[in-house]
C-alpha cells in the first residue's frame, strides 16, 4: 500500500476501512459456521468432504 502524501491517510478513510474489515470479518465468520455446519451435516455420508480446516 503506497502512504499517502503527508505520511498518512485521512482519518475518514481509516474508519471506513476498520468499518469495511469489521463487516468482512462478521461475513467470514457466518460463512465459516455455515461451512463448518454443512460439513457436520455430510461427516457420516459416502463422499467425504475434501475442506480442511
Amino acid at each position: 500500500m503506497v502512504p499517502a502524501p503527508g505520511g498518512g491517510a485521512p482519518k475518514g478513510l481509516l474508519q471506513q476501512m476498520e468499518e469495511l474489515m469489521a463487516a468482512l470479518n462478521a461475513d467470514l465468520s457466518q460463512l465459516d459456521a455455515d461451512l463448518q455446519s454443512s460439513a457436520d451435516r455430510t461427516a457420516g455420508s459416502e463422499r467425504p468432504s475434501h475442506r480442511s480446516a
